[in-house]
């Protein structure tokens, strides 16, 4: 019996020791890593910023025995790839794939997973921003708002809507996993920083907020959009920089620093400014005035 309600729930949680797993080889630079025995990520391999539009983000699969849940769905050139690492896992389908956010890193492959039976879920506020999208062919089957529960082959996974790196971000926990997906809300890559996307709605102060209510959640493991899976005390430790981060910027602002100045302060303090963080700056200055 498959069971899915919309609109009810939010929680976030799993736990974890990580092993690597086996799996095929397609030429994509990703791997399978075990975080339960019905739990694992397809992690990119050194991902870069520049890997990113040609191999996505992070994708949490939880295995049931009625079929499988993933937690986005990277873009449709790793499709054969995503479909390859969960065949070498279980024989079931892959019956749901909740998106955590609109970005094509994330949301790419969505359409080729519909193709295949995957009914894909996302929230109204980010489905609405693929709807803006110049040019847009596909927008997701079904959106929720606030929160929603998926309730598969006696296995539960909960929907958070919150608002940080766009204004719909998807955090979804699986409770008895104890392991909370949390897309570009957090990223541990030392090669991809964690931004906020401002023409999509997110909001600084509003990614404290929804950080601080996904760790209300009884959870031992995170999984981030883009590098390795951490634990709750590290996700706790994001946050704290990332508040100071934004703090500085408010202190430099009433101060009249320059955008320069600000630039430079953040790097030399914090290791954070340069690449795609640097053009969050300007946005950032902003919000924070």
């Amino acid at each position: 019996m498959r069971k899915i309600f919309i609109g009810c729930l939010l929680l976030v949680a799993l736990a974890a020791n990580a092993h690597s797993a086996q799996q095929p080889s397609t030429g994509v630079p990703s791997k399978l890593v075990k975080v339960r025995d019905d739990f694992f990520m397809i992690e990119n391999i050194n991902a870069t910023v520049a890997d990113i539009g040609s191999y996505g983000g992070n994708i949490a699969v939880y295995l049931t025995d009625e079929g499988v849940v993933l937690v986005d769905s990277k873009n449709e050139r790793t499709h054969d790839d995503v479909v390859a690492k969960v065949r070498s896992l279980t024989d079931k389908p892959i019956k749901y794939v909740v998106l955590t956010h609109n970005h094509g890193d994330h949301a790419g492959g969505a359409p080729k997973m519909q193709a295949i039976g995957a009914t894909i879920l996302i929230s109204v506020n980010d489905r609405e921003n693929m709807a803006r999208a110049p040019n847009v062919a596909w927008v997701p089957q079904f959106g929720y708002v606030g929160r929603a529960q998926l309730v598969m082959g006696g296995k539960e996974v909960r929907l958070y809507e919150v608002r940080g790196h766009t204004r719909g971000d998807t955090a979804a926990y699986f409770p008895a996993a104890r392991v909370v997906a949390m897309g570009d809300l957090l990223t541990t890559s030392e090669d991809i920083p964690l931004i906020v996307n401002y023409p999509d709605g997110g909001s600084w102060m509003d990614w404290s907020k929804s950080v601080d209510e996904i760790l209300q959640l009884d959870f031992d493991v995170a999984i981030p959009g883009h590098g390795p899976m951490v634990t709750k005390q590290q996700v706790v430790n994001i946050r704290n920089k990332m508040v100071a981060i934004r703090e500085r910027v408010r202190t430099m602002n009433r101060e009249k620093k320059t955008q320069q100045e600000i630039t430079d302060t953040l790097i030399k303090e914090f290791n954070w400014g340069m690449g795609p963080s640097a053009g969050n700056i300007p946005a950032m200055m902003q919000e924070l005035r």
